[in-house]
């Protein structure tokens, strides 16, 4: 007996378990892999479980028979050769008594003498439609060849020529009398069972009645369509007692759309076909079988569903066995067993490098390597499982790397939520110095730069007077107004510099290059020669008087090159919008920067940094090339071999930006400087790059500059699959002969990514930050928000290689309301495109399929970003006082309801 597919699964699994288990490792490791490998199997057999009808062990009474090989097509005047239909009736001999043509010209009216040859009978038949000429041809052809094989045991004049309304019952009946005259076999025309009952006089003109009852088109569910289409059958048989009664075409599909209850599908097909022959065979039923092979052709004329009615495939293969289980997918077992190795080896890996990660977390994460494995595997064999068209394939081809890198960005994320919280403390945990820690001390002296650019000067001034009251000895501030036109804005705080004394010196730039960089690079050229750590601190942040005294010891350790202390936040509490920033912010400093630390991998920020002075010149000083000249700095830094020191202290705060124009201007600095970066230094990313002869960044920093941008790269992805949607949904409304749903492996990288966004908003936040449930919502919102502006800035910084320095306003006074809209008029037509999309996929196909529910989900899903960007931007549009009490009881009333959902998880 041949051993099932789960038994050759749990076979391939017990063999590399052994080899495994030869390693010293932890019981619970070879536990955790093997627990999760036999789930795995168990799923892939679950939603793989074979389907039974009775076995067919006869030969088929009669196909319907179209000789069109792939890549022909009629028309076209892509004819199949002679070889062609001599290889088809070859290849059926033994498997159906009888063959159905349809057309009597081009070709095909060899049919008949090569399939006597293999002993085959032959209904042949003539097309008719409006072309005249086209009918006389086939007329005379038909009539011909029923005269001169004695194979043809009967002739079809017509094929649904009524119901198509290309020839009326009287023209019709015409040309059945014309052969019916010239002819000694049975002689009909064949139409559905319906065009029969409506034109009773069309009986009149038959020697029998060839009925098309094909169950799919009529909306029927699969496990009713026999019964249904044997129902039809007697009808007409009660109809025209006198007649002998055939089934022209009877079948099911087994590939397309799903027609409200009517699902295609290769097990429907099977069983269906299977039930069918049984039936037929008992009751003594004269059929055509819709149809021997699968015609790519029909594509245009049917839908996808027309060319998937082959009991064979368009190669002439078997389509399902006709005899034990039928199985939809046949390589499910090969599949199943390929997902588990392909994800034994990195399960593997990751238990046995991370073993001080707590057993929850090492369940969680491998698993999730599992499930990216099986989806990959899956995708994979999407051209080996599924009959493609060509165009479908094109498709597969492009959108195969990118589902793989949706998966890789599901795994990135997944392994920070994992470590984040299943981690039991930090290694390189840093702490602020204290005033007690530094007694007996050399305390470097520290030159901070402070660049301008139309900054509101109440608001600089704010910033100096706190660097004035700094807690430090030995400090100079170097403030650089680069490019501000307006007097009024510059010479209130040159003023007030000069009243602060000696230690603040002021420079105004009227035109400067470099934007931001080239302020930093003039401010190395005029700092004290005596300074051996440069500060820079943004216009907006007001600095506590410790920062200097807390960070700069770490500076005695020579490879020491920078110290970073985390961005923060003021006077946000009041205002939901600002609320929001400012927690979406803290995510980053209080995870990300956290995560990254860990492997000295972090990225350095534009303010509240401390660079060594001597290493900063000789990486050559700040990158004026680059818009986000801080991390491409600390990128180069690190890649000479230095270490970082990150202190999750809030040292300093800025304000918030106070509109969402400004947040989505900083937040597409951040993306496009970060392509810049990968462009100019994409070498350093590659495991065998090496700098100068030596490897300077390690594995680890090497994962985590890649893998912290690669969500950037989803969102690019995500505006580029949802204009698809847009696009696809509306061409399977407008066109759906040509288009099909998404196959739904494509579909379940974005569901998961979208799960672990939540996740995280909702998990790792309430680990990492200090933050309540409504503020966590928040972030989250904020961080969606940002999804059509990262998109567009990815995409842009990898296809142009400059873009003006864009100045993250501050102190901006309050958009009105329709200006809010106007700001998101992008993301609110994405939003329309995408529900409007949802809506009309359930209006044209109905609510009664999965594959159409998944899909609409999905556009909905993807529609959640644009519907957070207007949310965020309507919120900072309004007075404060309204949009709080407004967004605190829409927070408020939601919040209850997530905390219910959390505790059901």
């Amino acid at each position: 007996m041949k051993p099932s597919g789960m038994t050759v699964c749990l076979n391939h699994l017990k063999t590399w378990i052994k080899a495994i288990a030869g390693l010293e490792v932890k019981s619970v490791t070879i536990l955790v892999i093997a627990l999760i490998a036999l789930t795995n199997l168990s799923v892939w057999a679950f939603f793989n479980q074979p389907a039974h009808e009775e076995d067919w062990r006869g030969v088929i009474g009669g196909l319907s028979y179209s000789p069109y090989q792939r890549g022909q097509d009629p028309f076209k005047e892509k004819y199949p050769s002679i070889d062609d239909i001599a290889g088809d009736m070859r290849f059926l001999k033994g498997k159906a008594s009888s063959v159905r043509t349809y057309s009597s010209i081009n070709g095909v009216e060899e049919t008949a003498r090569l399939a006597k040859e293999q002993g085959i009978f032959v209904t042949a038949g003539a097309w008719l439609d409006k072309r005249k000429d086209n009918n006389e041809r086939e007329i005379n052809g038909l009539i011909q060849i029923a005269k001169k094989y004695d194979n043809i045991e009967r002739v079809i004049v017509g094929n649904e020529a009524v119901l198509r309304g290309d020839l009326t019952v009287k023209e019709l009946a015409e040309y059945i009398r014309r052969v019916k005259r010239e002819v000694k076999v049975p002689v009909s025309t064949a139409e559905p069972w319906h065009v029969w009952l409506t034109h009773r006089e069309l009986a009149d003109e038959v020697d029998y009645i060839a009925i098309h009852v094909l169950p799919y088109w009529e909306k029927i569910p699969a496990n009713q369509a026999v019964d249904w289409a044997l129902s039809r059958y007697e009808q007409v048989k009660q109809t025209f007692p006198g007649k002998h009664v055939i089934f022209g075409e009877v079948g099911w599909p087994s590939g397309g759309n799903r027609l409200e209850a009517a699902e295609p599908s290769l097990t429907n097909q099977a069983k269906f076909i299977r039930k069918f022959l049984n039936i037929a065979s008992r009751e003594k039923i004269d059929y055509f079988i819709m149809e021997a092979f699968d015609q790519p052709w029909k594509r245009p004329l049917e839908g996808p569903a027309g060319m998937h009615w082959g009991v064979f495939n368009v190669d002439r293969m078997p389509k399902f066995p006709f005899t034990g289980e039928i199985a939809e997918n046949p390589f499910w077992a090969r599949q199943a067993v390929a997902a588990t190795l392909f994800a034994l080896l990195p399960m593997f890996l990751f238990l046995f490098a991370f073993k001080e990660i707590q057993l929850p977390g090492q369940v969680v994460f491998a698993a999730l390597i599992q499930i990216t494995a099986s989806l990959a595997v899956w995708t994979g064999f999407v051209p080996v499982v599924t009959d493609l068209p060509i165009e479908s394939k094109a498709v597969w081809f492009a959108l195969f790397p990118a589902q793989l890198l949706l998966l890789g960005v599901v795994l990135v994320n997944g392994f920070e939520f994992t470590e984040m919280i299943w981690k039991p403390g930090l290694k390189r945990l840093f702490r602020p110095f204290t005033r007690s820690d530094v007694v007996n001390r050399r305390l470097p002296m520290v030159s901070i730069h402070l660049p301008i650019c139309n900054e509101p000067p109440d608001m600089v001034i704010q910033s100096l007077n706190s660097l004035a009251r700094l807690d430090y000895q030995n400090y100079e501030v170097l403030v650089i107004d680069n490019n501000t036109k307006d007097e009024a804005v510059w010479r209130p705080v040159e003023r007030h510099c000069a009243s602060l004394g000696a230690r603040f010196r002021f420079f105004h730039l009227p035109k400067w290059p470099g934007f931001k960089a080239g302020a930093l690079n003039f401010a190395l050229t005029q700092m004290s020669p005596e300074a051996e750590i440069v500060g820079v601190v943004d216009s907006d942040y007001v600095v506590r008087p410790d920062w200097l005294l807390a960070l700069t010891p770490y500076f005695e350790d020579s490879k020491v090159a920078f110290v970073q202390a985390p961005q923060d936040n003021r006077d946000w509490e009041n205002n939901p919008f600002k609320t929001m920033c400012n927690w979406e912010y803290s995510g980053f400093f209080h995870i990300g920067m956290m995560h990254r630390n860990e492997r000295n991998a972090i990225i350095q920020h534009g303010t509240m940094t401390l660079v060594r002075k001597t290493v900063l010149n000789s990486m050559g000083n700040w990158s004026e090339w680059c818009i986000c000249e801080d991390a491409d700095l600390g990128l180069r830094m690190l890649n000479a071999g230095y270490d970082s020191i990150y202190v999750n202290d809030a040292f300093g705060k800025g304000v918030t930006p106070d509109s969402f124009a400004a947040y989505q201007k900083q937040r597409f600095r951040w993306a496009y400087g970060a392509m810049q970066i990968i462009k100019g230094h994409w070498r350093l990313f590659l495991p065998t790059f090496k700098a100068n002869g030596e490897d300077r960044l390690n594995n680890a920093q090497r994962y985590h500059f890649a893998s912290g941008w690669m969500p950037w790269f989803a969102d690019a992805l995500h505006l580029l699959f949802a204009m698809a949607g847009i696009f696809w949904s509306a061409a399977l409304a407008i066109w759906p002969q040509y288009f099909e749903f998404p196959l739904a492996v494509f579909l379940a990288p974005t569901l998961g990514i979208f799960v672990l966004k939540v996740l995280h908003s909702f998990l790792l936040y309430k680990h990492r930050v200090p933050c309540t449930l409504t503020q966590r919502i928040g972030a989250a919102v904020a961080g969606m928000a940002l999804t059509h502006t990262i998109a567009k800035a990815v995409i842009a910084g990898l296809f142009t290689s400059r873009l003006p320095f864009m100045r993250t306003p501050k102190g901006e006074a309050t958009a009105p309301l329709v200006h809010g809209l106007l700001v998101v008029r992008e993301e609110l037509a994405m939003f329309l495109l995408l529900t409007l999309a949802a809506v009309n996929i359930w209006v044209v196909y109905g609510t009664q399929s999965f594959e159409i529910n998944a899909w609409a989900v999905i556009l909905l899903i993807q529609s959640i970003p644009y519907l957070a960007a207007i949310v965020c931007s309507l919120a900072s549009s309004m007075p404060d006082a309204f949009s709080f009490k407004w967004a605190k009881r829409w927070l408020d009333a939601l919040a209850p309801q997530l905390q219910v959902i959390k505790v059901r998880i």
